[in-house]
């Protein structure tokens, strides 16, 4: 990615993240991927590797969620956490987020996975590794792309304006120390797999405190409609 762009239009965040591109690492992390995609299968196709920053962009963001890495199985992955295409069965974790959105705040449990309509409302839907072979989780994991989106939460972290970290699992967690917390807010709990979901994940209403943390700080909410 020497710029971050769609094929039309170069995105707000090409200047924020332009740096990272001549770093060793940058350079390390394209030739692993290549050689991974010469030789597997990997996801999301190359063409959504970075959907995320594409569909949200930087002065629009209000909302991180950080997942780990993307779905590994075919047709699942298309670069926003948590998130799978309409028409693409819902995993088990997604299935426990719409059970949770629908109890925080009454919303009709959705029928499809695609939280694009989230991004779209200035929700960074982050994973921390970008890639995936296929049928193997974290297999991507230690390459750089953690290096990548960690510069990532630190712009964000940079807006004057409060953002809202959403932190779900042990791995998002981790991410904190990089969040000031005297200017943004941060909403974590157990993560909505279904090992953990019922370890504080049900009944955290991530959704509401979002929006709670947001009209605090005088921004708009959050349409959590999908």
């Amino acid at each position: 990615m020497p710029t971050v762009h769609t094929g039309r239009v170069v995105t707000d965040w090409n200047p924020v993240l332009r740096s990272e591109f001549a770093k060793p690492y940058w350079q390390q992390l394209q030739t692993f991927v290549a050689g991974q995609r010469a030789r597997h299968s990997v996801f999301p196709p190359d063409s959504e590797v970075f959907a995320a920053l594409h569909l949200t962009p930087y002065a629009a963001t209000r909302v991180v969620i950080l997942g780990q890495d993307p779905y590994h199985g075919p047709g699942q992955a298309h670069g926003l956490c948590f998130s799978v295409r309409e028409g693409v069965a819902i995993p088990p974790s997604l299935m426990n987020i719409h059970k949770e959105l629908h109890t925080d705040l009454g919303l009709p449990i959705p029928q499809h996975g695609n939280l694009e309509a989230w991004a779209r409302e200035g929700v960074l839907l982050l994973n921390t590794t970008l890639t995936v072979r296929a049928g193997q989780a974290a297999s991507h994991h230690g390459h750089g792309w953690e290096t990548f989106t960690d510069e990532v939460l630190r712009a964000v972290n940079e807006k004057h304006e409060r953002v809202v970290f959403v932190l779900w699992g042990a791995n998002a967690r981790k991410k904190k120390h990089l969040i000031d917390l005297s200017r943004h807010a941060v909403i974590e709990s157990a993560h909505p797999s279904p090992l953990s979901a019922h370890n504080g994940f049900f009944g955290s209403r991530p959704f509401s405190r979002t929006n709670d943390a947001l009209v605090q700080a005088g921004r708009p909410p959050i349409d959590w409609t999908l």
